[in-house]
């Protein structure tokens, strides 16, 4: 599985890889607007991102604006949608009205509040069909 860690917080972005690298090639981004490049470069690539797992807050551009553009991106490029990146938004703001705009108004698979815990990411990964 290829996935992409898109957080601005050095440590939380190490602390991703470091649970997520036995389960694929893992890339990192640094902001949203870093994110939507990488991400256009490896469908362009013909390597698309099978998971993204993003942070809302971010500098230069927001996770939910970056997975507005992810989104247009896969529709530009006639991704199927079942065949999307499942993008899980990581974030500290664990507050409805934040769940529902990662969740139906950007298109993302899944919530993930911080701090992390593994067993919750394990759980996600299973719940999409990425790890048995």
């Amino acid at each position: 599985m290829r996935i992409l860690i898109v957080e601005d917080e050095f440590t939380s972005r190490k602390l991703l890889t470091a649970l997520l690298r036995d389960f694929g090639r893992c890339d990192t981004a640094s902001d949203g607007a870093e994110c939507v490049e990488t991400f256009r470069a490896a469908l362009a690539a013909d390597e698309p991102y099978e998971l993204v797992c993003m942070d809302i807050m971010m500098p230069n551009k927001d996770g939910h604006q970056a997975l507005k553009e992810i989104r247009a991106i896969e529709q530009e490029l006639g991704v199927h949608p079942a065949r999307e990146a499942k993008v899980i938004m990581v974030t500290a703001l664990n507050d409805p009205k934040t769940v529902v705009k990662a969740y139906y108004k950007g298109g993302a698979a899944a919530y993930l509040p911080k701090p992390i815990e593994v067993e919750s990411l394990h759980a996600i990964l299973r719940d999409l069909a990425l790890i048995d």
